[in-house]
């Protein structure tokens, strides 16, 4: 089955219900859940679909950076969608990071660059990551080296997340520009796509921080993942 061709397809649509619009939901909440979001998976479909935003009982208030950038989200990966025929690069990585941080309180920081790369170092797990004045090298490296790859697998996807991941390029939001990625490799490369839960955020973290030394944990997780998505891809076309 190509996903990508159902999922640009239901888009082109403006299809309601389907593939497209609950992994729009599914991914955003997911993907946001894991950096700290506090909207709820209702909450999130109801911005998607109604572009307004609702308290659930008990909640007297609202972060605006969790509804912006979840309505963000939406927006990268449509341009996601749209830009996914040509070549990953530095250009569409940093378009991924300005669409998801735009309009939010980083953004207005004079240090913190939206749509482009660190300018202070920062850590990952307790770990230290790419330097700000190297990040420009390794990125050309790693993208350089994926490049190369004839045929690519789901093996070599998962582990340039992680690669990309120990090199941290941006100040805030690698995380989330990273499972995009993830989810849009596996697409061009005719993989089942994957969507990585906050309630596996934990499974997904010591995969990150132990693939050096056991890979097999990251992979687990990832696969664990593509399952879950291949059920729902099966809920909405079940005689494929």
């Amino acid at each position: 089955m190509d996903v990508l061709k159902i999922l640009q397809e239901e888009k082109q649509a403006g299809l309601k219900g389907g593939l497209y619009h609950k992994t729009q939901v599914f991914m955003a909440y997911n993907t946001n859940r894991i950096e700290g979001s506090r909207l709820s998976e209702e909450q999130t479909r109801y911005i998607y679909e109604t572009n307004t935003f609702y308290a659930e009982e008990g909640e007297n208030s609202a972060n605006i950076d969790d509804i912006n950038e979840t309505i963000n989200h939406f927006a990268c990966f449509d341009y996601m969608l749209d830009t996914v025929n040509e070549p990953l690069s530095e250009k569409i990585i940093k378009e991924f990071h300005k669409f998801l941080k735009n309009n939010t309180s980083q953004s207005k920081l004079p240090w913190f660059k939206v749509g482009d790369y660190k300018t202070k170092p920062n850590i990952v797990g307790g770990s230290e990551t790419t330097p700000p004045e190297k990040v420009v090298a390794e990125m050309k490296k790693l993208l350089s080296v994926y490049g190369t790859k004839s045929e690519m697998t789901f093996e070599d996807i998962v582990e340039f997340h992680w690669a990309f991941e120990q090199i941290h390029p941006f100040q805030d939001g690698n995380g989330r520009v990273g499972r995009l990625i993830l989810f849009r490799e596996c697409l061009v490369h005719k993989i089942v796509p994957f969507i990585i839960e906050d309630n596996h955020k934990f499974f997904y973290y010591r995969g990150l921080q132990e693939f050096k030394s056991q890979k097999a944990y990251l992979f687990d997780t990832c696969l664990s993942a593509q399952d879950q998505y291949k059920e729902m891809i099966s809920f909405f076309y079940p005689e494929n």
